[in-house]
């Protein structure tokens, strides 16, 4: 286990030789079997199982106040299933792929295939919001591949993270894998070393920071960064349905989650109806939050004082603010209640910026395609929701936007399937690292063509000197 609390000058000498201490590691064990694979993701299962009341208790710790029964289904459960996944699929996912050839190569006894391969050392960059599923869940794809990983967990979740790196030097080998805690400098020396790819989840900022510093190595990232997911409610929508589903993942973990619904749109005809069914739904499902054991705190004092500064801004230029029933909590607590911003200027800080917290703007729209082009005017989102019962409006609204992943009529849950991969387009993120998807984007797809005994160069008339035989094909190719 190593456990970095500050960086000194020794620290860029230890990740640099972690690194290569896993490279070597990784080079002496090709090719990485089946059996050794699945080992790894089992002894990832047991340290979820066998330690899943202290990593609850460390989040608690962290964010003061956290849903023991969500720190246990995000964090613990979630993680299980995406390690438990990985092993049923392993070995049709790593089965070469055999492709096509050129009419008559095959015939002659040419052949061709692609074999998946481990990269060999990935670094994984992993965000407080959910500090055990978003660091390993990307290592279950990691370890599925087949690779070694290097992690550096958040330094907004000191109590988590310095568990992390007990149990996974309890569970592996520093040359398999390995945790570094510590502060920004920590962050900064790790992006930078030349891994075999790189993975960051986090917000857009610091994830142009870490693409930077992985360009200078030529090293492959997978980003994973958020944004602002808009949520479409049609006047076909079942409006109490629509307003306890929003209502649900916009509460679950205090909106700190990068797939919240950032905004709605909703037709003007039923805004109304909405706007009161969703401060109903919240003042059902949270009638406290100071002290609810189902509520989570904001994670800290700037993240608090950010979110307040939303609100104040959204005020001053002229948004109505409303607030849930049952407010309680303050500043002290980083307690914050659920609050509706009804048609906020889109030049203000909360429509310019991803919120992670538990406020919710709300603007009406005339036609879809006016909430099409409101969505298409921004940053392509990480999620996009849609309730109604038109399926013309869902096709529409499916073929005319551009996103990571879509839930119909709920929100949230495709991050949930399995077979679903997660991730981002643009400035909401580059790659995948869920399920098959994360297999592929953590293993080298290694083209093979094995060349027939016959003279194909030969038969082609591709040998100097070229005459009227090669200058036939290339007039057929040109046709």
């Amino acid at each position: 286990m190593t456990a970095i609390v500050s960086m000194d000058a020794g620290v860029a000498d230890e990740l640099r030789q972690t690194l290569e201490l896993q490279r070597q590691a990784f080079l002496s064990e090709l090719p990485v079997s089946h059996i050794q694979r699945v080992d790894r993701l089992r002894r990832l299962i047991r340290l979820l199982q066998e330690n899943c009341d202290a990593l609850c208790d460390a989040m608690s710790q962290d964010f003061g106040q956290r849903s023991r029964h969500v720190s246990q289904l995000t964090d613990i459960v979630y993680s299980l299933r995406n390690a438990r996944h990985a092993i049923r699929r392993l070995k049709r996912w790593s089965r070469p792929s055999r492709r096509s050839l050129d009419f008559p190569l095959r015939l002659l006894g040419g052949d061709a295939w692609v074999e998946y391969q481990p990269k060999g050392v990935v670094g994984i960059l992993s965000p407080w919001n959910f500090p055990v599923y978003l660091t390993l869940g990307p290592l279950a794809g990691v370890l599925a591949a087949g690779n070694r990983a290097m992690i550096k967990p958040s330094e907004l979740t000191p109590a988590t993270s310095a568990l992390l790196a007990e149990l996974v030097g309890r569970y592996f080998d520093r040359s398999e894998v390995t945790v570094f805690t510590g502060g920004i400098e920590v962050g900064s020396a790790f992006s930078a070393l030349p891994f075999d790819h790189l993975v960051f989840t986090g917000g857009g900022n610091v994830g142009r920071h870490v693409m930077h510093a992985a360009a200078d190595n030529l090293v492959p990232v997978t980003l994973e960064l958020g944004g602002k997911s808009p949520v479409v409610v049609s006047a076909s929508a079942d409006i109490e349905r629509a307003a306890e589903r929003i209502v649900l993942g916009k509460l679950l973990n205090a909106g700190q989650i990068c797939l919240a619904p950032d905004y709605v749109l909703v037709q003007r005809g039923v805004e109304e109806s909405l706007v009161r069914a969703l401060l109903d739904k919240a003042a059902t499902i949270f009638p406290r939050y100071a002290g609810n054991p189902d509520y989570t705190a904001i994670i800290d004092a700037r993240h608090f004082a950010r979110l307040q500064g939303y609100l104040d801004d959204a005020a001053e230029r002229g948004a109505e603010v409303l607030r849930a029933v049952g407010v309680e909590g303050g500043e002290a607590s980083r307690i914050l209640p659920f609050h509706l911003v009804r048609n906020p200027p889109v030049d203000s800080a909360i429509m310019r910026n991803e919120i992670f917290g538990p406020l919710l703007p709300v603007l009406g729209y005339d036609t879809l395609d006016d909430a099409i082009a409101f969505i298409n005017r921004r940053d392509r989102p990480l999620g996009l929701y849609y309730f109604g019962e038109e399926a013309i409006e869902e096709r529409r609204l499916l073929e005319r936007t551009i996103a990571g992943g879509v839930t119909l009529n709920d929100v949230v849950f495709h991050v949930m399937q399995e077979e679903l991969p997660l991730g981002g387009v643009g400035a909401s993120g580059i790659g995948r690292y869920h399920g098959h998807e994360g297999f592929l984007e953590f293993s080298h797809a290694k083209a093979v063509y094995r060349q027939p005994r016959f003279d194909i160069a030969g038969l082609l008339g591709a040998k100097p000197p070229y005459g009227a035989r090669l200058e036939r094909y290339i007039r057929k190719e040109l046709k």
